[in-house]
Formats: C-alpha cells, sequence, structure tokens
C-alpha cells in the first residue's frame, strides 16, 4: 500500500489543492470590482456608515471568499492547525510565485499585431488591459497577503480554542465562531494595507465603512454555508470511514 492509497493522504491533497487554487483566484479576480444590486437587479441600496455612504460593491474575490472559511475549518476539524497552517503557508507562496510570473509577462515585449487584436471588441490595446488586470499595485498584492495570512492563523487558534471547550458539540460554532472573528481582523487589513498606508490615502472613515460592508458580507456568507460544513463533515466520513475519521479528528483535537 503506497501512501496514496491512504484515504485521508488522497482527500487531503484534494482539499489542499481547492483551497490554493480558490486563494490564488480571489486575489487575481479581485481587481474586478461589481455592483451587487445591478447583478441581481435590484434597485440600488444606499448604505450610510461613518459618514460615508455608497451602493454594495465588493470584488470579485467574494466569489470565492467563501469557499475558503468552509475549507479552512473543514481541514482543521480533521487535519487540525497543521494542516491549516500548511495549506495557508503554501497558497500565499503559490500567489506570491503567480504574480512573479504574471509582472514578468507584462515586461515581454508584445506582438504588434496582438495589441490592436481585440479593437472590434472594444480594446484598443491588450497590452495595457492586460497589464493594468494582471499588474495589481504592491500595496494590494501586500494587503491581501498580509490579511490573508494573520486571518487564517487567528481563525485556526480560534477554532482550536472553541473545539477543546465544547469537544465534538457545536460543529456550527467553531467553524462560524472562528470566520467571524478572523475575518473581522482580515476585512479591516487588508483595506488598511493596501489603500490607507497605500497611495490612495483612503480617510479613516471610508476606511472603516467599506470594511464594515465588506465584513457584513463575509459574515453572511459564513452564516449561510454552515449547512455545507455539516454536508461536507458527513461526506468525508462516509469516504474515509468513521473509525478512520474519528481517528483524524481525535488526532486534529490534539494537535
Amino acid at each position: 500500500m503506497t501512501l496514496l492509497d491512504d484515504r485521508a493522504t488522497r482527500l487531503f491533497l484534494v482539499l489542499a489543492a481547492f483551497f490554493a487554487v480558490n486563494a490564488v483566484l480571489a486575489n487575481f479576480i479581485g481587481i474586478n470590482i461589481f455592483a451587487l444590486e445591478d447583478t441581481l437587479g435590484l434597485a440600488p441600496f444606499e448604505w450610510s456608515l461613518f459618514g460615508q455612504s455608497g451602493s454594495l460593491s465588493f470584488t470579485a474575490g467574494v466569489l470565492v471568499w467563501p469557499l475558503i472559511f468552509v475549507l479552512t475549518d473543514l481541514v482543521n476539524e480533521f487535519y487540525g492547525r497543521r494542516g491549516v497552517r500548511f495549506i495557508s503557508l503554501l497558497s500565499v507562496g503559490l500567489i506570491v510565485y503567480g504574480f512573479l510570473f504574471a509582472y514578468a509577462a507584462i515586461a515581454l515585449v508584445p506582438a504588434g499585431w496582438w495589441v490592436g487584436a481585440a479593437s472590434a471588441q472594444g480594446v484598443p490595446d491588450q497590452q495595457a488591459a492586460f497589464a493594468a488586470i494582471f499588474g495589481q499595485g504592491l500595496w494590494s498584492i501586500l494587503g491581501s497577503t498580509v490579511a490573508f495570512l494573520i486571518g487564517q492563523f487567528i481563525d485556526i487558534a480560534i477554532f482550536v480554542r472553541i473545539r477543546r471547550l465544547t469537544g465534538e458539540r457545536w460543529v456550527w460554532l467553531r467553524a462560524t465562531g472562528s470566520t467571524a472573528i478572523s475575518q473581522l481582523i482580515d476585512s479591516f487589513i487588508v483595506l488598511y494595507i493596501a489603500f490607507v498606508i497605500g497611495p490612495q490615502a483612503w480617510p479613516t472613515s471610508l476606511w472603516l465603512a467599506v470594511g464594515t460592508v465588506n465584513y457584513g458580507y463575509k459574515l453572511a456568507a459564513a452564516i449561510a454555508l454552515i449547512p455545507l460544513i455539516y454536508l461536507a463533515r458527513r461526506a468525508f466520513t462516509a469516504w474515509l470511514g468513521r473509525e478512520r475519521a474519528e481517528q483524524l479528528r481525535m488526532a486534529a483535537a490534539q494537535g
């Protein structure tokens, strides 16, 4: 029997792969800002916080961040803090790796015919568009990766703490509680580094307002996905076998 014949090993590889690809995707597609109300065909909802007002606009990264929350809790559930720490550091490394090659691709001299190849689609300069989309500012990259790591480590610590207090009961509490606190920190750190310290120099009121709106979305998503955590937990237990799943959860709780 080889290592890859072990179902627990294969499950971890699948979870790690989905976690990492979602983390990388969130950073690359996050430059796209969309209006939630227009997307859903609703009338604009004008929020008013800290002296600021506006519609509900989010980065496209919110499409995959909820899955990252769920995957974080599932890995913590079966593989413990070491498992989450490993995939978090791996993901940060892959994010940096991806941006290094994105910047390398931007530095390449474009073929003359390619620059205007999409003019008919309203893109007069494909090289400029490519650079604008993939060449995110260093402050945005720094803010995203630092906030991601801090948020993950806080999530790990709180998840483990709640688990030790409640045992195997109240899966929803450790999943939602850890996400609620970690994403509160994450939501404000990423904006602070990228837009307050960064060249845009947001005022404190705007930082607090946008951070609150983004956190509200993440918290709502975490609550809405509680059933998915229970379904995945049951599916993993069926795949691993009840005895093997119990062994993993016990080891995770102690690690």
